[in-house]
């Protein structure tokens, strides 16, 4: 192993989480690798909003600027690739091996590797993620407000996205696409709010370069809208935390506590892959927590 491959802090996950963890450790000269695939989960979306300093930009600018930044800092290195396999090196260090083969050690670790959503069977709806079929109103709900809008959900998520959204407009369906599951209170209250309730399953979704213009159903039907909102599934993007052992929740997020550990010593984890709450801000803010709280841990100890 060469001095070269010997590092403080591997980060894997070179996005909004992993380059501001990367600017607080390469701040406490600490010698960083990142190491990034380059596929985040908005790669589609082409704005970033809720962001101060940066509402409006695109994702992608926002990614590149930090890493200007993050890299004007001698000790942290940038690597584009595929980290594959972690493992307990020693007592003391986490050995990292890439797609390419090459082999890596830290003495902690930090994932802010995201998440991958796992898309409906419906046409047209993986084209329109992120741009018109939208995941969050703090992020997007501004530019499509007052607009004819839906939501994509059932039973009591339905319940409270609907209850969500209704503060952006009043133009609101709730799509159940088959059987509501909706309780008697529930659905008396959502048409109390003039919210509608339709549930025809969903055949197909009609847009034009992601923006999306009507829900087609499968018994011929149509529905114009500005602008649809779904919460789907998701699965951890990287599978190293698990096969590491660290412990997921009941959600599937990675576990972290306030200090964003894992259940596994020396492990730490930042960003969409922990929490529901999916933003660049979030992001940012755990990523500089985690490397702040690596850097204090590294200190003690040294010390």
């Amino acid at each position: 192993m060469t001095k070269e491959n010997l590092f403080d802090v591997i980060i894997i996950g070179g996005s909004y989480a992993g380059l501001s963890a990367g600017m607080a450790l390469g701040r406490s000269l600490r010698k960083v690798l990142i190491i990034d695939g380059g596929k985040p989960c908005n790669i589609q979306t082409p704005h970033s909003h809720n962001v101060i300093t940066l509402d409006g930009e695109s994702p992608s600018a926002i990614t590149q600027k930090a890493k200007n930044q993050v890299l004007a800092y001698d000790t942290v290195t940038f690597l584009n690739g595929l980290a594959t396999k972690a493992s307990k090196a020693n007592d003391e260090n986490f050995e990292v091996q890439t797609a390419d083969g090459e082999i890596f050690v830290a003495k902690k670790l930090l994932f802010a590797t995201g998440v991958s959503d796992i898309m409906p069977d419906i046409k047209g709806f993986s084209e329109c993620w992120g741009i018109s079929i939208l995941h969050c109103p703090y992020c997007h709900g501004y530019e499509v407000k007052e607009q004819n809008t839906g939501i994509l959900g059932n039973g009591e998520m339905g319940f409270e996205f609907s209850k969500l959204i209704s503060n952006w407009t009043k133009q609101l369906t709730l799509f159940t696409n088959g059987k509501s599951t909706l309780t008697k209170e529930q659905n008396q209250k959502l048409l109390a709010h003039r919210i509608s309730i339709v549930e025809d399953e969903i055949e197909s979704v009609e847009h034009e370069k992601g923006i999306i213009k009507q829900v087609v159903f499968k018994n011929g039907t149509k529905q114009s809208l500005a602008a649809l909102y779904a919460r789907i599934p998701f699965e951890q993007h990287c599978k190293i935390p698990a096969t590491l052992g660290c412990t997921l929740t009941e959600q599937g997020h990675i576990q972290v506590d306030d200090f964003q550990r894992t259940s596994i010593a020396g492990i730490f984890a930042a960003g969409d892959n922990t929490t529901m709450f999916r933003s660049v801000s979030n992001a940012i803010g755990a990523g500089n927590k985690a490397g702040a709280l690596i850097n204090h841990e590294l200190i003690n100890e040294e010390f």
